[in-house]
C-alpha cells in the first residue's frame, strides 16, 4: 500500500513549513502550495523525492482545482487536506491607524474564500478515500476583537468547519478546525508583548488529529500558548 499524501496550502513557511516536515517524518508524502512554487522548492528539497511544489493562490477556483488534479494526478490518491493558507492585516473601522481599506479584500479573499475554495476542490477526492480536511482558524476567531477584520474572517472559518462537518456526515471525511493563539511567524514579528507558540506546537496539533483511529474525529484543537491573556 503506498504511503498517505498530505496536501498542505500556505506551505512555504511558518505553521504550514513546520507541519510539512512533521507530516514527512510520520511518513506522508507531501505536496506543499504556495503562490509561487519557488517559495516552496526549497522546502520540497528537503524533503526529498515523495514531496510535490506546486504554485497555486487558493482564492482563484481554476487554480486551486488544478491543484488537487495534478496532486492526485502525480500521487494516485489524497488523503489529508490542510488548509493553512491565510493574512493577517491590522485594521480600524473607525480609521484610527491599521492597513487601508483598499488592502482589506486580499485578507478576507485569502482567508475566507482560501478554505472554502480549498475544502471545495478537495471533498471530492477526500470522500474516495475517508480522507482528513483540516483547517486554520485562530484563537482571535473566538472572542471579540475591537476593530479586527482578521479576527472576524476567524469566525467565517469556525462556522466554516461546523458546516462542512455536517455536510459530510455519512462520507467517511473528518474535519478539524486547529484554532492557535499567538504563534512565532512572519505576521506576528511586531508582537513582542505577548508569549507565543512555535509553528511545530500547532503541527504536532495537526498531526495528533490526522492520527486518531478512522472511528475518532477531532473536531476542533484549541492551542495557546501558557500565559496569553484571552483577548491578546
Amino acid at each position: 500500500m503506498s504511503a498517505p499524501v498530505m496536501m498542505i496550502t500556505g506551505a512555504s513557511r511558518g505553521i504550514g513549513a513546520a507541519t510539512a516536515r512533521a507530516a514527512a517524518q510520520a511518513g506522508y508524502r507531501t505536496a506543499l502550495l504556495a503562490r509561487s512554487a519557488d517559495a516552496v522548492r526549497p522546502l520540497a528539497d528537503e524533503l526529498g523525492p515523495d514531496s510535490l511544489p506546486l504554485a497555486c493562490d487558493v482564492a482563484d477556483w481554476p487554480a486551486i482545482s488544478e491543484a488537487v488534479r495534478r496532486v492526485e494526478e502525480h500521487f494516485g490518491r489524497l488523503d489529508v487536506v490542510f488548509a493553512n493558507a491565510g493574512q493577517s492585516l491590522r485594521t480600524s473601522f473607525l480609521g484610527d491607524g491599521g492597513a487601508d481599506p483598499s488592502e482589506w479584500g486580499s485578507m478576507v479573499l485569502a482567508n475566507v474564500a482560501g478554505p472554502a475554495l480549498t475544502a471545495r476542490a478537495a471533498l471530492p477526492a477526500l470522500t474516495r478515500g475517508a480522507g482528513h480536511l483540516v483547517l486554520t482558524g485562530s484563537n482571535a476567531g473566538r472572542g471579540i476583537r475591537p476593530g479586527n477584520l482578521y479576527s472576524a474572517t476567524k469566525w467565517a472559518v469556525t462556522g466554516m468547519a461546523q458546516n462542512i462537518r455536517a455536510e459530510c456526515v455519512g462520507t467517511g471525511v473528518r474535519v478539524t478546525l486547529v484554532q492557535p493563539g499567538m504563534v512565532e511567524t512572519g505576521m506576528t514579528a511586531d508582537r513582542t508583548e505577548v508569549p507565543k507558540l512555535r509553528p511545530e506546537d500547532i503541527a504536532a496539533a495537526v498531526l495528533y488529529a490526522v492520527g486518531q483511529p478512522p472511528t475518532v474525529d477531532v473536531n476542533e484543537i484549541i492551542v495557546r500558548p501558557t500565559g496569553q491573556q484571552p483577548a491578546s
